[in-house]
């Protein structure tokens, strides 16, 4: 994987925050804490586990003491770990036992996105993958409180997951790659 800046990776996140999750409105809660600028962006200069799963605690343990107004989600970017996606997938369970040690299990969850990202039972390249493909591996670290909010305001949850696939079925793999052309994503 290409070494780029801090201020690279950040950006590019964030353009595909904006142009697939907001923009393809994959996720329909996304917009109103982008707009009001209460998404933590974490880039990670972590090379191995151990070093990711300290800087995990640490943002687990900013989110539980800083008021839901300040700061609502993080996204913890680790472009120089976890790169292969069954390490990644792997170190879900790592991610999920360190929420039930610090008793935040139900008050925090842990949403998972990365380049190779692939549903149980699909094809690598199949276009529904791409709900859940980011530039960069992250760990997105929700507030339960949000999610049941966020929730509560919605019609059908239910429906969002397939909503998404009709989306990115419609939208094909040419149309990802207008959104996202060679030179603004990682290979």
């Amino acid at each position: 994987m290409p070494v780029n800046s801090s201020a690279e990776i950040l950006s590019s996140t964030q353009n595909w925050l904006e142009k697939a999750v907001i923009g393809l409105n994959l996720c329909p809660f996304a917009k109103a804490v982008h707009v009001k600028k209460q998404i933590r962006y974490v880039v990670s200069e972590a090379r191995t586990t151990r070093e990711l799963h300290s800087e995990l605690l640490r943002e687990i343990s900013f989110l539980l003491k800083t008021d839901m107004s300040e700061v609502e989600t993080t996204l913890l970017i680790h472009p120089y770990v976890l790169s292969d996606f069954l390490d990644f997938n792997d170190f879900l369970d790592v991610a999920d036992s360190l929420l039930e040690e610090l008793n935040a299990d139900g008050i925090l969850q842990i949403a998972s996105f990365h380049p190779q990202y692939q549903f149980a039972g699909s094809q690598s390249d199949d276009i529904e993958n791409y709900s859940n493909r980011s530039p960069y591996p992250t760990l997105h670290l929700l507030r339960e409180e949000s999610i049941d909010r966020a929730v509560d305001s919605y019609p059908d949850t239910d429906e969002i997951f397939q909503k998404n696939m009709d989306t990115l079925t419609g939208l094909g793999l040419m149309g990802w790659n207008a959104l996202f052309p060679p030179s603004s994503r990682e290979e």
